[in-house]
């Protein structure tokens, strides 16, 4: 592999410092309040040389989303190389993951109605084909499940997939984080419980 020129490497730890801005801006304030001005600030360089790096917000916001899938496949690469578990372990370990990823104040959130971002994202290849493999490596492990008898085969793999996905924007840690109140393992222990087991029967923790 070519070494990067000195222009590249400073270029590449910028552009990194932007994402990684836009990803904590994304994750505290939402898509909708997030500006440009302020990702720019954030990072201590003019809105001008942002712009060299990233058309717009929607851009930024792409990005952001791209790390955070890579990310994610590497959890779940991680996961599935752990010896001796079922699948439903499998989808308890990286849904507790995102969990704490989303208590931690690094899972950026981004609404899911805008034309304009969704064309950005819809327009990015490396976006959709990390979407595709994280959806395939989960479906694969849900398919799994429900044949084991661990979750129920009534259910449409994509409904339980929507659902494990809805964990990393889902309001309930944060609210309860808010109050004080619990530790982050309670949390997540309880979210869990609600999201696979459901509401009934006794509370337990882990998988």
């Amino acid at each position: 592999m070519a070494r990067l020129s000195f222009r590249e490497q400073v270029l590449r730890v910028r552009e990194d410092a932007i994402v990684s801005s836009v990803n904590r801006l994304l994750a505290d304030k939402g898509f909708d309040l997030m500006t440009v001005d302020e990702v720019a600030a954030d990072v201590g360089i003019a809105k001008a040389s942002l712009y060299k790096h990233f058309a717009s917000k929607e851009a930024l916001a792409a990005a952001a989303m791209v790390r955070l899938l890579q990310r994610t496949l590497t959890e779940i690469e991680a996961i599935a190389a752990r010896p001796d578990c079922t699948a439903l372990q499998r989808l308890d370990a990286v849904t507790r993951w995102a969990l704490y990823t989303q208590l931690a104040g690094e899972m950026p959130t981004l609404p899911s109605h805008n034309s304009s971002l969704r064309a950005e994202l819809l327009a990015s290849k490396s976006y959709l084909d990390l979407l595709m493999e994280v959806s395939e490596r989960l479906g694969e492990w849900i398919v799994q499940a429900q044949a084991d008898g661990a979750i129920a085969p009534e259910l449409p793999p994509e409904v339980v997939l929507y659902t494990v996905f809805a964990r990393a924007c889902d309001p309930v840690p944060a609210f309860l984080k808010a109050g004080g109140r619990f530790s982050d393992e309670q949390i997540v222990d309880w979210v869990m419980h609600t999201c696979l087991q459901g509401l009934c029967g006794p509370v337990r923790s882990g998988a």
